[in-house]
């Protein structure tokens, strides 16, 4: 079991079967992408450009701190898994702290995220500061 898995706990649905184990509310789970999020933007087509790329001070100093809080940080980026090492080593190399790296994120934005747990989304916006609530539509599906 790994690190991360141990902070899961046993769940269950309103029929009291078992579902899906749960972190603890206290605990958020960040799926951060990496290019164009904690560093400028580097397509995949000009990987040289991955080794020499400067994190954003804030990203660094942010995620950092979610994860010492004891959050569960995982990099979800449209990079390929020809480009893992370089992507791993580039987040050695400047201190980035994180549970799990998710390659082959598909290309293109507009994403629609559909699932059936809760899902906060947070827009990068030049700066990385502390997460305040504000509250906005959101497209539900039809009750059946």
């Amino acid at each position: 079991m790994s690190i991360y898995n141990q902070d899961l706990n046993e769940s269950f649905n309103e029929k009291g079967e078992r579902v899906s184990p749960r972190l603890s509310a206290k605990v958020k789970n960040f799926l951060i992408d990496i290019d164009g999020t904690v560093c400028d933007d580097i397509p995949n087509e000009e990987p040289e450009r991955m080794r020499t790329v400067l994190p954003y001070p804030d990203a660094l100093r942010m995620i950092n701190r979610w994860h010492d809080q004891g959050h569960k940080v995982t990099f979800f980026t449209a990079r390929t898994e020809a480009h893992r090492q370089i992507t791993e080593e580039w987040l050695a190399k400047h201190g980035f702290q994180y549970h799990t790296l998710l390659m082959n994120k598909p290309r293109g934005g507009n994403y629609h995220w559909i699932d059936n747990n809760l899902v906060k989304a947070t827009r990068f916006r030049v700066k990385y500061t502390d997460l305040i609530v504000k509250e906005r539509e959101i497209e539900l599906s039809k009750p059946s």
